[in-house]
């Protein structure tokens, strides 16, 4: 595997201080239908955790919206699901802690609720704050009682870099970031690791070999890579996690960031100094920064 890589966007010009303000009017005004998902993926109260699992890995998506009688009444996310794998899964034996079949238990169960929802008009500043406010990574968009879309901070990120840089360019990542690091040896089972990452409430760790980073293991690789496709979890985290690493020095600019997390289809950035990982920037702490611009 190969070691990590610094990434950092090269200014192609100094910013324009004067613009500041215009580009200030025109970013506030600018709505969530412009930059939220379209197509919303359901899901039934009384569909399974398998089916949800595979119905996410096959989308490529981190939540469905549960849906009944045309309402939504949760949400189901990857950080549900690795809490249910947190309480002991054998995917060999399709069994739960308790003796609770994981192709038997109900989404209801285990989804997230009530769904937080905006409407359509709402400008997306309004959404970036709820977010912050709820603590949440999405919001359910809906127009006159209707769903038409659902919003992400995935979605948050990819629309940062159209923002003018002179409204970033005082947000350095290093206010935002999360600087406790956790790390897993390369030898580690999936398994554990997927309970570290429930235990300390994560959505990642970086994954170690003799101490030096060479890769990060998400929610997204737990799900896509096994919850979806029913393969055990006793395996050895090195040989699965996303490598090489991708990262960023500290003092990237939270613009430079967006583009880093935009152009490599991640929502989390390690951070580093003199080659030393030193925070963990995700897509929620670049929606907070967008949420005080």
């Amino acid at each position: 595997m190969e070691t990590p890589k610094d990434l950092k966007k090269e200014s192609t010009s100094a910013p324009r201080i004067e613009s500041t303000q215009h580009n200030r009017g025109l970013v506030s005004h600018r709505k969530i239908e412009e930059i939220m998902t379209h197509e919303v993926v359901t899901i039934t109260p009384e569909s399974t955790l398998h089916e949800a699992a595979r119905l996410m890995g096959e989308k490529h998506i981190g939540s469905l919206v549960v849906m009944k009688y045309d309402t939504p009444v949760g949400i189901i996310t990857e950080r549900d699901l690795l809490s249910v794998v947190s309480r002991g899964i054998d995917l060999e034996k399709d069994w739960l802690v308790g003796g609770v079949s994981i192709k038997e238990e109900k989404v209801e169960k285990f989804m997230s609720y009530p769904v937080i929802t905006i409407c359509l008009t709402s400008q997306v500043k309004e959404a970036a704050r709820t977010m912050i406010e709820k603590r949440i990574r999405r919001l359910a968009v809906c127009e006159s009682g209707n769903l038409v879309g659902i919003i992400t901070a995935s979605d948050m990120i990819r629309s940062l870099p159209e923002i003018p840089e002179t409204m970033q360019v005082w947000f350095e990542v290093d206010y935002f970031m999360t600087k406790r690091v956790i790390t897993a040896d390369e030898e580690t089972v999936v398994d554990r690791v997927a309970k570290i990452m429930a235990e300390n409430r994560i959505g990642s760790v970086i994954i170690t070999s003799e101490g030096e980073p060479i890769g990060i293991f998400t929610e997204r690789d737990l799900l896509t890579k096994f919850l979806a496709k029913d393969k055990s979890l006793i395996k050895e985290v090195g040989k699965v996690c996303s490598s090489p690493l991708i990262t960023a020095p500290i003092g990237i600019s939270v613009h430079d960031a967006a583009v880093i997390m935009t152009s490599k289809h991640i929502k989390r950035l390690p951070i580093t100094k003199e080659r030393k990982l030193v925070g963990m920037l995700s897509a929620r702490d670049l929606v907070e920064a967008y949420a005080r611009a």
